[in-house]
């Protein structure tokens, strides 16, 4: 199962309707919301059935309810100049701030180098079997 706001908001915009990273305000708002409602209804179901949440960006909270789970994080990070090209190829003006708040974080945070994932938190790992490969997404960021 794969939890993904863009493929939400995609999904609730209909086919062919336009830039698919650009939705007005309600799209935006009930995607959000589906979103966090398929999050925690998706960490019912761990025990059954493997679940890749797609978040940028998680809170402290949504950190620590991943933690709850056992969550494995998995920080994918091509580096700043691999995705700060992409956007310009692929993505609205906009996502560039967003990108960039999210390099400042791992910075301030002390997370990593440019191109140099995070390093894997330590614990019991997750409640069910080894997961099966992680899905493949033709969309990059």
């Amino acid at each position: 199962m794969v939890v993904d706001y863009d493929l939400l908001a995609q999904a609730l915009s209909g086919p062919h309707q336009g830039d698919p990273y650009h939705h007005p305000e309600p799209i935006r708002t009930i995607a959000f919301r589906a979103r966090t409602a398929a999050i925690r209804e998706a960490l019912r179901h761990v025990h059954a059935t493997d679940i890749y949440v797609i978040h940028s960006m998680p809170t402290p909270s949504w950190l620590a309810t991943y933690a709850e789970h056992h969550a494995e994080i998995v920080t994918i990070d091509p580096g700043r100049d691999v995705v700060m090209a992409r956007i310009a190829a692929e993505r609205p003006a906009s996502a560039r701030a967003v990108a960039t708040r999210w390099y400042n974080n791992r910075a301030a945070q002390g997370e990593g180098r440019q191109g140099t994932p995070a390093p894997r938190p330590q614990g019991p790992g997750p409640r069910h079997p080894q997961c099966t490969p992680p899905p493949r997404s033709s969309r990059s960021w």
